[in-house]
C-alpha cells in the first residue's frame, strides 16, 4: 500500500496520524493542509468501519491506533456507527479552502458527513 511520508520518520507520521483521527472523530472536522487530510481520511474511514463491525476485536484495533483513547472509541462504537449504519464508506468529506500565508500549502476542511434523513429532504 502506498503512502504519504509526510516529512516524517515512522513513528512520528504514527502518532501525528493517529492524533488527527482523534480530532476529526471528537470535533467531526478539522482545518489542516490537503496531504494531511487525505491520509487522515483512510483511518477515519477504518476507524467507522471498525466500529460498524462492533465485534471486541475491532474494538481493541480501534484502541490500539488510538493511544487507548477510550472516550474516543466509544464515541466511534456508540454514536458514529449508528449514524452511518446504512452507509457503505465515504464517511468523510474534503473542502478546500486558501493556501496558507508562510508556505503556499493548500488548507482544507476534513469534515464527517452528516447523514440525510427523510424527513431533512
Amino acid at each position: 500500500m502506498a503512502y504519504r511520508k509526510l516529512g516524517r520518520d515512522n513513528k512520528h507520521r504514527r502518532s501525528m496520524l493517529a492524533n488527527l483521527t482523534k480530532d476529526v472523530i471528537n470535533n467531526e472536522r478539522i482545518i489542516t493542509t490537503e496531504t494531511r487530510a487525505k491520509e487522515v481520511r483512510k483511518f477515519v474511514d477504518k476507524m467507522i468501519t471498525y466500529g460498524k463491525d462492533g465485534s471486541l476485536v475491532a474494538r481493541r484495533k480501534a484502541l490500539a491506533f488510538l493511544h487507548n483513547d477510550k472516550a474516543t472509541v466509544s464515541k466511534v462504537f456508540d454514536d458514529l456507527a449508528k449514524r452511518y449504519e446504512n452507509r457503505n464508506g465515504g464517511y468523510t468529506r474534503i473542502l478546500k479552502l486558501e493556501e496558507r500565508r508562510g508556505d503556499d500549502a493548500l488548507r482544507v476542511v476534513l469534515e464527517l458527513v452528516k447523514e440525510d434523513t427523510k424527513e431533512e429532504k
